[in-house]
């Protein structure tokens, strides 16, 4: 399945100890040039686990209560995590549910310089 940067997936992502995946939701980061000529795509993966938010210079909120948090297509308040980024080739995404504003992105972009230590 192709994607665009900012959409939010649902992607069957593997555990990182032995065998077994699970359905985890992930933000799109890679640039759309890219995955258009890639079968693989950048991806930041998504938590509910708020506990970070406002003390990692690396996450974001998504409101659900909020118009941009409804278009992410998420069901509850979650927490983008662009200090957990993972390359996924396109045959794991399963589906996309929704996308990210133009605003929310800019937070994407403010996260992943903060975790990747670009200017």
């Amino acid at each position: 399945m192709k994607v665009k940067r900012g959409d939010i997936v649902l992607l069957d992502y593997p555990f990182s100890e032995a065998g077994g995946s699970k359905i985890r939701p992930a933000l799109v980061v890679q640039t759309d040039v890219r995955n258009a000529r890639l079968t693989e795509t950048i991806v930041a993966l998504v938590t509910t686990n708020l506990s970070h938010i406002g003390h990692d210079v690396t996450q974001f909120l998504i409101d659900i209560r909020t118009p941009d948090g409804r278009a992410s297509g998420l069901r509850r308040d979650s927490a983008v995590r662009c200090g957990k980024l993972y390359t996924v080739h396109e045959s794991h995404v399963q589906m996309k549910i929704g996308s990210l504003s133009m605003a929310l992105m800019a937070k994407a972009n403010d996260c992943l310089r903060a975790a990747l230590e670009l200017p």
